[in-house]
Formats: C-alpha cells, structure tokens, sequence
C-alpha cells in the first residue's frame, strides 16, 4: 500500500498517496485537488524570474526553434481546434485569449482564420517572438492583477500551462470569469500515467522521466482534468490526443535523455500526420485521436469544454 503523504502545514488539506519522490518533492496523488501534484508546493513567486527570464534559456532552450521548424505540423492540431471552437459558437463569436501563448503560433493561426486573438505570456524571449509575428501580446503573467484588464471572450485556450502552475484552479476560475455566457475553454496537458506511459516505462526500464519538478507541479490524465472542469462548472464536450510517443519505447526506442533520439521519433510521429491530411484523410487522424482519447491513451490530453 502507498504510504499517505500529509503536504506541510502551509499547504493544509493537500494529502494522498504517494507515488514517487523526486528532488525532494513528494509526488502525490491529492485528494483534496482530484489530480496529482507536487509537495511542497513552491511559492509562486519563487517561480516569476524561472519563467520570466529563463525558461527558454535554461530549461528549453532549442523550443523556439524547434517550434517554428514543426508549425507546418502544429498547425494541423491548432485548427482542428478552432474548427470545434467554430462549430460550437455562433458565427460573431470569435474573440479569442490565449494564456501562456508562448511564441505566439495558436494565437496567429487563429487570427489568419479570422479570430480577434489575444495572448498573455510572461516569457520575455517568447512575448518577444509572438510580438515579431504582429500578434496582441500581453507581455505577464495571468494572475488577480492582470485578468480583468484583458477584457472579454468567448474562448479562453490554455497549452501546456496547467502543469507549471501552484494554484490551476485558481488560475482556472479566473480564466472562466473572463468568459461570456457559453464560452468556451481548452486544455492541453501532458496525459501522465498513462497505460503507454506505463507500458513504455516498464519496457526500457526507465525511471519515472515525466516527473519534472519544479518545472512541472501537477500530473494529470484525462479523467482527472474532466474533473477538474466539471468542479468549476464546465461541460466537457470533446476529447482528444496526439500520437502517443510512448509507442517508440513499447517499440525498443528508448529516447529517454537522448536528446536527438527523441527529435528522430517526435519527426516520425510529424510524418504519420502530415501524410494522413496529404492522403485527404485528415477525418481519419482526427478519429483516430479521439478514440486513443476514449481509452485514456496519447501523449497530450486536450479537453473542450463549454462553460455551464
């Protein structure tokens, strides 16, 4: 049985299994929150200088990069999803936040398709990039003080945000207030303890490298993030993934901390798709994505819900 970790008496109420220690971190599977997360949990503004100036230095430092080099790819996913976002809001409502907009590629996808967008990003280097592309950025962080000055929307985005944050629900209710009646949101998250991830795991023999503290704080799966929509009174109404690069590993790849092992698989996942939509099947990936989806499987859980 895992021992029951008790978070210290700053965090009151966070407590759980643990399942893994890593960096002086407890990573536990909190009932309190429904979702795993770190413990202790660090000060947010201990975190400020980490992502204001040196995320994209330190920690990812080939992402913008990499980035520009994959958005023939990326923007495969990026309009699929605001096609649903299209599909579910009426015609005039098309304003757009994106929180933690990174280089700012979403954010010009969906203004190409028409969408008054806007994105907050507290990154200097990436503000800097998405600025570069014309785009509306707010050079912050999303937080109490910067929230209600950035107006009103109809769908609020978040990418590979909620794992970094010490609060994502509060940072999740403030981005549903900003929403009008029926707005939508969408989350991208890393999809942990997974089946693949697990299997993948077990094949290679590595440790448990998709715990990342202090960078990334919460773990979540599909279920765990419905949950924690639902909580805050979203309607979940589509689910779906990418390609699931635990398959390499299941497979005999072991890309675990080799660097251009993983970048050879991650372009090999890139042409699966592309040669998909090439084909005229690009229904076809996205079927196939949700129903990796349906059984908690795939490298991402991304989840449009409608705020009730």
């Amino acid at each position: 049985m895992a021992e029951t970790v008790t978070a210290p008496s700053v965090w009151q109420g966070h407590e759980g299994p643990r399942l893994a220690r890593i960096k002086d971190f407890d990573i536990i599977d909190c009932r309190t929150c429904g979702f795993v997360h770190v413990t202790p949990l660090p000060d947010p503004e201990s975190l400020v200088s980490t992502y204001r100036d040196d995320y994209y230095v330190e920690e990812k430092p080939t992402f913008l990069s990499f980035a520009a080099e994959d958005q023939a790819w990326a923007e495969l996913f990026q309009n699929d999803r605001l096609t649903i976002f299209e599909r579910l809001l009426a015609p005039k409502r098309r304003c757009l936040l994106d929180i933690g907009s990174g280089p700012g590629f979403f954010l010009k996808t969906a203004k190409d398709r028409g969408w008054q967008a806007k994105g907050i990003e507290p990154s200097r280097q990436a503000a800097a990039h998405a600025k570069g592309l014309g785009l509306d950025i707010v050079e912050a962080f999303f937080g109490p003080e910067t929230a209600p000055a950035l107006g009103r929307f109809d769908a609020v985005h978040l990418n590979n945000v909620l794992e970094h944050l010490p609060d994502p629900i509060g940072l999740l209710t403030l981005a549903r207030d900003l929403l009008e009646p029926g707005g939508l949101i969408c989350i991208n998250v890393p999809n942990d303890y997974s089946p693949f991830q697990i299997a993948g795991q077990k094949q290679v023999g590595a440790a448990e490298w998709w715990l990342a503290p202090p960078h990334h704080l919460n773990y979540f799966n599909f279920d765990s993030a419905a949950r924690l929509l639902e909580r805050l009174s979203f309607q979940v109404v589509e689910r779906t993934t990418s390609f699931p690069m635990e398959l390499f590993l299941m497979m005999g790849e072991d890309y675990i901390g080799k660097d251009d092992v993983g970048r050879a698989c991650h372009n090999r996942r890139k042409k699966f798709d592309l040669a998909l939509d090439a084909a005229g099947l690009g229904e076809a990936r996205r079927a196939f994505y949700r129903a990796l989806a349906s059984c908690g499987i795939g490298r991402e859980a991304v989840l449009i819900a409608v705020k009730s």
